[in-house]
């Protein structure tokens, strides 16, 4: 049961934001800030391709300036019509000039996240000759990023293929861009691959890779059924992005490696922090106790979220609340929390528990009521021990008769046989033991 309780918790995976878009790029032309598209990385100036691009003009620079301020102050209809304006009379504007002005109607459209029409625009800028190469790249990287914003994976993916073809050197951003974008389309291994050189990217220059970044990772991994790899990266998570969902992955990883004492600290410590709410979590922590051999920790846990309203007093909560306790030889508490779970319940297993308890408590009569009534409702997994303890009842009250009828009907079991055989052979010596002081 413990193995299975946060499953739910490794089978998701952070969606990672895509890289920014903003401004800094189309700058070549003024040093304002007009909007742009987010560069990838630095180029070497003396290592790429130079183009003779067509200069922009003053009139056409004024323009875009006053279409960024209306942008800046979301005036985008103004905007959109001032720039309607420069595509057409009889100045029309050369190739660079019209690659910024579909630029600029792709920011604003990006800008009210109609993602559908800026891509329509940034594509626009790609098709214009003889623009810097530098502005092509951006464009294509950014190009690539909206069709991820569209969970567009497959037509991202190639778009930045083609963009990594241009580049000397790529940076992490890069390769998390392409793991997400296989992680989409359930290429694991393409997925795995592009996300590990990411983070070893960072690794290598002495930084701590990004907390969805490895949250992709682990989720791979697991995938993957690389769990040492998965324990791991959520030990990193959990130690530099503590988080109670990392604790308690943790903890269910630690199970499936059978790692039990692990699995424990990892659960308990989200107890301990506070961050503890869900009931589910509550009883497979009690679980972990008792399979530890620590009742009383298990009990103490379970009547605090009982008391406190997180854990529901359901018939099979309290029956585990009444078995630690009674572990923990504490059969004053375990009776009552027995006493209610065999009321809540319809079959009658819970009745025969109840009864044991009293036996535990030479409360005999009240165990003789509690396992006839377990007997009468049915449904037990094992009737031969109930009789047990009802012939165990009987004989302490000295009801030979009563207790020979209950040990016949547990010795119809083969398994309870031989042990029934030898209490009804007690049974006639302390008869017999008992007359002779008699007589």
């Amino acid at each position: 049961m413990a193995k299975r309780w946060c499953r739910a918790l490794l089978v998701s995976v952070p969606v990672l934001a895509m890289t920014s878009i903003g401004s800094g790029l189309l700058q070549p032309y003024v040093q304002a800030d007009l909007p742009g598209i987010a560069q990838a990385q630095q180029q070497q100036p003396d290592q790429r391709e130079t183009r003779r691009t067509p200069a922009l003009s003053n009139a056409v620079y004024e323009k875009l300036s006053a279409v960024q301020t209306l942008v800046d102050e979301k005036k985008y209809q103004e905007a959109i019509n001032t720039l309607n304006g420069m595509t057409g009379g009889r100045n029309a504007p050369n190739s660079y000039e019209l690659a910024n002005i579909y630029n600029m109607y792709a920011f604003i459209y990006y800008s009210q996240e109609n993602y559908a029409k800026a891509l329509e625009y940034y594509r626009k800028v790609i098709e214009q000759p003889d623009i810097p190469v530098a502005m092509e790249d951006g464009t294509r990287y950014t190009i690539a990023q909206l069709y991820f914003v569209q969970e567009k994976w497959r037509e991202g993916i190639q778009m930045l293929q083609e963009w990594v073809k241009t580049q000397e050197k790529v940076n992490a951003d890069v390769y998390v861009l392409f793991a997400q974008g296989y992680y989409q389309l359930e290429q694991y291994d393409n997925a795995l691959t592009n996300a590990e050189k990411a983070v070893a990217m960072v690794r290598a220059e002495g930084k701590q890779p990004r907390e969805q970044w490895l949250g992709l990772l682990r989720y791979l991994y697991w995938e993957k059924k690389q769990y040492d790899k998965a324990i791991e990266i959520l030990e990193e998570l959990a130690t530099h992005f503590s988080k109670r969902d990392y604790w308690l992955q943790l903890s269910q990883m630690y199970g499936e490696a059978q790692q039990e004492r692990k699995q424990l600290a990892a659960i308990d410590a989200v107890y301990v922090s506070g961050e503890m709410e869900r009931e589910q979590e509550i009883v497979t922590l009690a679980y972990l106790w008792l399979a530890q051999e620590v009742p009383y920790k298990a009990g103490k846990i379970l009547e605090q979220g009982i008391k406190e309203k997180k854990v529901e007093p359901t018939a099979r909560n309290l029956e585990l609340l009444a078995n630690a306790w009674r572990a923990a030889q504490e059969t004053d508490k375990a009776i009552p929390a027995m006493e209610q779970a065999a009321q809540k319940s319809d079959k009658g297993e819970l009745w025969a528990a109840l009864g044991n308890i009293y036996l535990d408590k030479e409360e005999n009569k009240k165990a003789i009521d509690a396992v006839r009534a377990g007997l009468q409702k049915g449904g037990l997994r094992r009737p031969d021990n109930a009789w047990l303890v009802l012939g165990m009842a009987y004989f302490n009250l000295q009801q030979f008769d009563e207790a020979r009828r209950a040990f016949n009907n547990a010795a119809k079991d083969n398994r309870s046989s031989s042990y029934a055989k030898q209490w009804l052979e007690f049974i006639d010596k302390e008869e017999e033991r008992i007359k002779s002081l008699q007589s």
